[in-house]
Order: structure tokens, then C-alpha cells, then sequence
């Protein structure tokens, strides 16, 4: 079986590579200073000016190491926590209930709906009890059964039940969210649903008006003075149905100069106020001497909208259900004055424009407040001044909009992520640029040097920091899962078995490393190198984290999946399919449930500040996904963390009659003969790679961009192989290849870039074409081009 039911954590672009900036920066610069003395003709100085960059950077790299702080992480806990972690990630009601209908499990949304009651004990009257009592019995009987309709103290509900769990003993309760209709025809329906017969019975007149200021609907007491017979092909306008008379009150035009005069109550049905709303019609006693705002208290309660009434002192009078629940208050308690539901900063203006409406001329305008309870989401407040209410001085509406700012702040995080990723792809790909000069100027030099020289060893030194920078740049790309991939078939327990020996110095004598492996475990198609990363990423966190504890147990362990048990997980995120599975367990301090969801995130640590990039856990992320894989945590506090990553099964295809790979190239076996067209629109790049192919036998000719590259290409040059960069200026490579191919067919082509192969791939509409990434060494780039010149 899986080890425990794991809450998946939420899909989000993430990384690991701001511990590498400042060194990044460094070698940047001395890369930049070397270029520039190398152009005023000081090639010495120049060498030591990227020396000593190249220098600072690896301080500054090693420096970073020494500074890393704990992140705390997650292990297994009971079977109930982890489904009730997969119950919060649903937004409609759920519970898991046992076969007698116990409430065992409820989600936030279910609690902030029906409070601790079972799922059985919601129902407001005898039949909705009855309903969920038999959906019960069917669930039960046929695995699954459901009812419309249910009457609860907040209002209808449906109700889907399914039996579950290993032994099918258990329950599961979903309440699926009703589809938003609009808000006018809503209305109507709630006018027309008995909510006109109670507002009837309380001798109120309640029309519903669209934003065009057509009657849609009205209760019968409206249609009766109006005398008006409204439907779908009858819908007058508001305004040829009233008299106003000004300060809000007016008569039925139907009942001419002697009818009643009614006070005008105008509900819109939001704070933008588009004109649609719900509009009421009290009728004023003594020819418009004030009413007693008491017997409103029934009328606020039938709303839907939430509504409160202030009096000329600026104490709240009343308020409805609705308004409660949109200001999020809790109990029975209610604040004494509006500006007590805001947080300090927007008091003052909250009691000053409830002044200013209760003693001035009576108006009405929107002001932007944050709640006490949800300081990070401004809503709406409309205040709206009142006159003939008795006390009722102010009326306040405030609109729940906790959905739709949830909705914008996913929104935001997307884009956000979206925009970091690509910030991260295009710095990864100039920087890629710099490395490919750096490492290729080291190759060529080696060449004219051997081991005991007094310049080898710098070179060699220049050449192992440039490649240290080039994995700063594989984690940019892993951040924006633009990284290009060496994918192989292979087996976790043998990747686990390479990089335990180095885990072993990295968690140090006070903790103990545990490596189990399970049995028929499936290959897998991934780069060992980045899984090899993932596993030290985990593994550097989960020491962090149980070093508080003064030692502790690491335990890695690989185990296979198969088809049926990811069924049984019922994750809406992993797909039914087999899996090898890696489990990265510890016994630290653990991660708060408030920030689980939060920890794969870029640049969020729990670490204390300066202490902690927050990009570990994001690239190991970036990784998994862009393997085709899925990555899942649980944590509990003061016992542990643990990771658990799932891996599609590798199916292999036949075999029989292809070749086998040939072995690597010896360096003598590079020699290659032909022209290469090279075109690259950087010149330090463009210069390595001439130099690099015209030493092992190529005649080289370059262009600057794609419109050059076709100059060279119309003289009926002839050409045998072509070198270009992805993304240049004005043409780019594959535009330049798809003319080139017009005249050429056959012509071999190797794209060299910066960017991910996989994503360029997608991209390309261009067949048999080779892939280099950079950066890439001498001895890459001449593999490269022989492998490509002598493919059919």
C-alpha cells in the first residue's frame, strides 16, 4: 500500500536561485571588466580582471553555503489528517462521515457552513431529514446516492454521498456549490420564491429592476397598486410607474394624487451600481411622519445583501444575517460603532463619512475599507444617508466578496509566477551566452597548454567556476521549467545509491541516514543528474531542520505504485497510472499547516530573514514537474516532514532492429571536413565557435543574423552543415531555416541555444534539425557537429 493518503500541494511554477546571485553578479562583472580591457588591448589585465571575478564569485558562493539556516519540511501522519489536508483543498462543503453517518472529518468550508453537526443533523426539517437519512442508506447499499434540495439553516442545499475507504466502512459528504445564475433573474426568483409573500405581509411593496430600469419582477401587493400585470414580454419602466417627490419618497402613478406615499428604498445589487437592484416601497403613516426602525428588523433578515442601520450618534441600530457574515463577525456579539469592523487606519474615515451622511444632506458613495478579520482584502462599504427611518440615520451595505478576491489572488499568483518565469528563462539565456565565451576562450587555451604549465592550472580554474555558473543557470531554467533535460531510462534505487555517499558528509555525525529500497520497481525516463539534485535539495532541508533537535533520522525510500492504489488515493491531481516512488522522510521540527501550502512557492522561507532564499524547494519543484512527475508533502508539528515524489513508469518500446548507441567520440575521432555556415549575433559566441570548428577541419563562413545567413546561402555557397542560434534579432533561427530549406532540403541544420530544447521543440516548425545547449565546450560543439554531419 502508499505510505499514508497525501494532500497534494497546490500546482505552481517554483525554484532555487537566489543563493547563487551575488556570486553570479561577481562573475559577471569580471567577465564584463576582462572584455573591456581586452578591447583597449590589455589582454593580461583582462585575464586577471576575470580571474579575480571569478574569484570573488566562488567566495561569495561558498560564503552562501555557510549562511543556509533550517527549512523546516514533512512526514506521514494519520491516515484521517491527511484526508482531512485533501478535504481543504476543495472550496465546496465536505465530510467524511463513518457508516452510521459520525461526523469523523470537515473541511473549513463545510464548518463555517453547518458548524460540528453531522452531515445527518443539518437539515432544517423533518423531510430534508428523512431525504439525507435515505441517501445515506443508498450510499451505503450502492455505493453511492444523493438529494436535492435539502432545507438547512442557511439555506438549500444538494447532497452527494459516496461510500469509501479500505474497507468500504466509511462516507463521504460533498455539498456542490449551486452555479452562479444572474444576479437579476436570481433576485426575481428569490422575489417570486416566497420571500414577496413575507415582505407582503409586512405591508412592503418589492419590484426587482434590471440595469436597463425595467420591472423584471414584483410581489403581488406591487402588481395590485401599479395595476400592472408584469411577465417576461411586459416589463415597464421604473420610473413610468412613480411620482417622486423628492428626499426619497413618492406615489403609485395608479393611484393618482391621493394615494399613499411611500419611502423608496433602492438595494443595488452591487457597490459599483449599475442600476439593477432590488427596490422597496414603505408606506409612510401620518402622511410621512417617520417610522419606528424596529419593525424593519424582519425586513433586513429576508435580504440577501448585507444591511445595517446606524443612528445619528453613529451606533449601530441593526443588522441582518447577510451583514454579519460579510463582515466575518463571529457569535452573537456585534461591534458598537461601524469604524470598530475596520482596522485602525480606515477608522477615521469610516466615522467620518457616517457623520457627515447622518447630519448633512442625505447622499450615498463607496469607500474602500479592510475588515478586521481579513486585513489583506479591501472591500466595498456604501453608505447611503437615511431620512424618515426614526433613529435610522445611515444605511450600510457591505458585500462578501471573499470568493472573488480568493479568485483574484490566483490570478495574481499566476501571473506573478508567469512573469518570474520568464524573467528567469531570458536571464538564464544571456547569461548562457557569457559562459559559452568563457568556457570555450579555457578550451582553446588548454589546447596550447599541458598539465605542469604555470598558466594550466588557472585555466583550469577559470574553466570549473564557469561551470559551476552553468549549473546557477540550470536552476534558473529548472525555476521555469525551461531547463533542457538529459532524460535516460534508469531506476531510482541506483540514482539513490550514487548520491548517498555525498549525503553522507552532508548530514555530518549527529544524524543517521536510512536508504530502504522496495521491490519491482519500474524504470523511469529522467535526468539523473537533476534527480540527483532533488534528492540533495531534500535532503540539505530536512538536516536543517533536525538540527534545532540536536540530531535525528533521515530516511530515503523508493517503492512502486501501481494503478489500482493511486485509484484508492482518489487524488484529483495524479493521474491512474504505475509509479516508482521516492520518499524523503525526516524527524525535524515540522512545518506549521498554515504555511504547507506555501512551501514549494518561490522565494517563501520559514528560515529566520537573511538566512534563507526560499528557491530550494521551488527548483526541486521545477524539476519534478518538468519530468513528468508529481511531488506531494506532509508534515506534522515536532515530529517530521516527508516528501514523497511519484514517477510515471517508463514503458520501452521495442528494441528490435535499432542500432545501439555508439560509444563517446575520442577527442582524435572529432576531425570533421565540409563548410559550415555559422550564424550567431553574439560575436564572443560566434567567435569560439569559429575557432573551435576550424581546428578540428571545417572551413567556416559567418553571419552576423538570419538575413545575412540567406545573403551567404544566394551566392549557391556551398554548404554542407548550418549552425544557428534560436533567438536573434529581426530574423530568428528557425524563420531563417524555413527559407533556407526552400532552396536546400536537404540541408543539416544545428540550432544552439540558451533556452530549453523541449520548449524550442514545440515551438519549431522545422523537421531533422540537431539540438546544442549552451553553454557547451570545444569539444560539445565539435561532437555536435560531426553527430549531425553524419546523421542520414
Amino acid at each position: 500500500m502508499i505510505h499514508g493518503q497525501l494532500s497534494p500541494i497546490g500546482s505552481r511554477s517554483l525554484v532555487g536561485w537566489a543563493r547563487w546571485l551575488p556570486s553570479a553578479i561577481a562573475a559577471a562583472v569580471g567577465a564584463t571588466v576582462a572584455i573591456l580591457l581586452l578591447l583597449v588591448g590589455r589582454p593580461v589585465l583582462a585575464l586577471v580582471g576575470l580571474v579575480i571575478g571569478l574569484g570573488a564569485a566562488a567566495v561569495l558562493r561558498l560564503h552562501s553555503e555557510r549562511v543556509a539556516a533550517p527549512l523546516q519540511s514533512v512526514v506521514s501522519g494519520p491516515d484521517f489528517a491527511l484526508v482531512g489536508a485533501a478535504l481543504e483543498l476543495s472550496v465546496q462543503a465536505a465530510a467524511l462521515t463513518s457508516s452510521e453517518g459520525s461526523l469523523l472529518i470537515a473541511n473549513t468550508a463545510y464548518r463555517e457552513r453547518f458548524g460540528a453537526n453531522s452531515p445527518l443533523a443539518i437539515a432544517a426539517d423533518d423531510s430534508s431529514t428523512a431525504a439525507l437519512a435515505n441517501a445515506r442508506s443508498l450510499a451505503w447499499r450502492d455505493g453511492a446516492g444523493c438529494v436535492a434540495g435539502v432545507e438547512t439553516a442557511t439555506g438549500k442545499v444538494q447532497v452527494e454521498v459516496e461510500r469509501g475507504g479500505n474497507g468500504g466502512e466509511l462516507l463521504l459528504w460533498r455539498f456542490p456549490l449551486a452555479a452562479p445564475q444572474d444576479p437579476v433573474r436570481e433576485r426575481a426568483n428569490w422575489l417570486a420564491g416566497g420571500a414577496g409573500e413575507r415582505l407582503a405581509a409586512a405591508g412592503v411593496l418589492a419590484a426587482v429592476v434590471d440595469s436597463s430600469g425595467r420591472v423584471v419582477a414584483a410581489n403581488g401587493p406591487f402588481a395590485g397598486q401599479a395595476a400592472v400585470d408584469f411577465g417576461d414580454t411586459n416589463r415597464p419602466l421604473f420610473a413610468d410607474l412613480l411620482n417622486v417627490s423628492g428626499n426619497g419618497f413618492g406615489r403609485l402613478k395608479a393611484q393618482g394624487e391621493a394615494g399613499a406615499i411611500y419611502r423608496i428604498i433602492e438595494i443595488p445589487f452591487d457597490a459599483g451600481g449599475n442600476g439593477a437592484g432590488t427596490v422597496l416601497l414603505v408606506e409612510e403613516a401620518n402622511g410621512g411622519a417617520p417610522v419606528d426602525s424596529g419593525h424593519l428588523q424582519a425586513l433586513l433578515d429576508v435580504l440577501p445583501v448585507g444591511l445595517a442601520l446606524v443612528d445619528r450618534d453613529g451606533r449601530f441600530l441593526t443588522m441582518n444575517h447577510a451583514f454579519r457574515q460579510a463582515a466575518g463577525m463571529k457569535g452573537g456579539s456585534a461591534p458598537t460603532y461601524p469604524g470598530d469592523l475596520v482596522v485602525k487606519e480606515d477608522k477615521a474615515a469610516v466615522a467620518d463619512t457616517v457623520r457627515r451622511n447622518a447630519r448633512g444632506p442625505a447622499m450615498s458613495g463607496d469607500l474602500a475599507v479592510r475588515l478586521v478579520g481579513r486585513p489583506s482584502e479591501p472591500v466595498a462599504l456604501t453608505i447611503a444617508g437615511l431620512r424618515g427611518l426614526g433613529d435610522a440615520a445611515v444605511l450600510l451595505l457591505l458585500k462578501d466578496n471573499s470568493e472573488e478576491a480568493k479568485l483574484k489572488r490566483q490570478v495574481a499568483q499566476a501571473t506573478k509566477m508567469q512573469m518570474v518565469g520568464q524573467l528567469a528563462g531570458g536571464v538564464a539565456h544571456d547569461f548562457n551566452n557569457i559562459l559559452t565565451a568563457i568556457i570555450g576562450h579555457c578550451d582553446l587555451m588548454l589546447m596550447r597548454h599541458t598539465p605542469g604549465d604555470s598558466d594550466y592550472d588557472d585555466i583550469q580554474q577559470i574553466k570549473s567556476n564557469s561551470n559551476r555558473a552553468a549549473g546557477l543557470t540550470r536552476q534558473l531554467l529548472a525555476f521555469s521549467r525551461q531547463q533542457t533535460l538529459r532524460p535516460q531510462v534508469l531506476q531510482l534505487p541506483d540514482v539513490v545509491s550514487e548520491v548517498s555517499h555525498l549525503l553522507k558528509r552532508l548530514l555530518g555525525e549527529t544524524l543517521e541516514l536510512v536508504v530502504k529500497h522496495g521491490r519491482n520497481l519500474g524504470p523511469v525516463r529522467a535526468d539523473p543528474g537533476q534527480l540527483e539534485q532533488v534528492i540533495v535539495n531534500l535532503a540539505v532541508n530536512a538536516r536543517d531542520a533536525m538540527a534545532d533537535k540536536g540530531g535525528g533520522t533521515l530516511t530515503i525510500q523508493t517503492f512502486s505504485v501501481k494503478a489500482d492504489q493511486v485509484a484508492e488515493l482518489g487524488s484529483d491531481i495524479l493521474p491512474i497510472a504505475d509509479y516508482s516512488a521516492l520518499s524523503v522522510t525526516d524527524t525535524g521540527t515540522g512545518i506549521a499547516p498554515s504555511v504547507l501550502g506555501k512551501i514549494f512557492e518561490p522565494f517563501f522561507t520559514t528560515k529566520e530573514v537573511g538566512k534563507g532564499t526560499g528557491l530550494g524547494l521551488s527548483t526541486v519543484y521545477g524539476i519534478v514537474k518538468q519530468s513528468g512527475g508529481f511531488i506531494f508533502a506532509d508534515s506534522k508539528i515536532g515530529e517530521g516532514t516527508r516528501f514523497v515524489i511519484y514517477l510515471p513508469v517508463h514503458r520501452e518500446e521495442s528494441t528490435a532492429g535499432k542500432p545501439r548507441k555508439s560509444a563517446k567520440e575520442k577527442a582524435d575521432e572529432l576531425w570533421g571536413s565540409g563548410t559550415v555556415l555559422l550564424v550567431e549575433d553574439e560575436p564572443m559566441v560566434r567567435a569560439v565557435a569559429e575557432r573551435a570548428l576550424t581546428r578540428h577541419g571545417y572551413q567556416v563562413i559567418t553571419a552576423d543574423n538570419g538575413e545575412e545567413a540567406l545573403e551567404v546561402l544566394a551566392r549557391n555557397e556551398p554548404i554542407d552543415l548550418l549552425i544557428s542560434d534560436v533567438v536573434m534579432p529581426g530574423m530568428d533561427g528557425p524563420t531563417m531555416v524555413g527559407h533556407a530549406r526552400k532552396t536546400r532540403p536537404t540541408l543539416k541544420i544545428l540550432f544552439m541555444s540558451g533556452y530549453a530544447e523541449e520548449q524550442l521543440r514545440n515551438s519549431l516548425d522545422v523537421d531533422n534539425v540537431s539540438f546544442l545547449p549552451k553553454p557547451f565546450s570545444v569539444q560539445e560543439l565539435a561532437e555536435a557537429a560531426k553527430r549531425t554531419m553524419a546523421a542520414k
